[in-house]
């Protein structure tokens, strides 16, 4: 599969972004929700955490497409 998503264009350093980008929407997120009342407030924390969650396995990817960008 990292080899076709490698073929397919997308390199490692786009996955790293992306994690980044997940770790600072998750922040965004987080830094809102604590402005909201009642049971918003509850819900945009559980999205922040959800958004956070993407980062690992951004970096993951991208570890893996840097290993297959390695072996070319």
């Amino acid at each position: 599969m990292i080899k076709k998503l490698s073929d397919l264009g997308l390199k490692s350093d786009y996955a790293y972004i992306g994690g980044f980008g997940s770790i600072v929407a998750s922040l965004l997120t987080w830094f809102i929700s604590r402005n909201k009342k009642g049971d918003d407030k509850a819900q945009s924390d559980r999205w922040g955490i959800f958004i956070g969650h993407w980062a690992p396995t951004f970096f993951g990817l991208g570890v893996a497409l840097k290993l297959e960008e390695n072996d070319k």
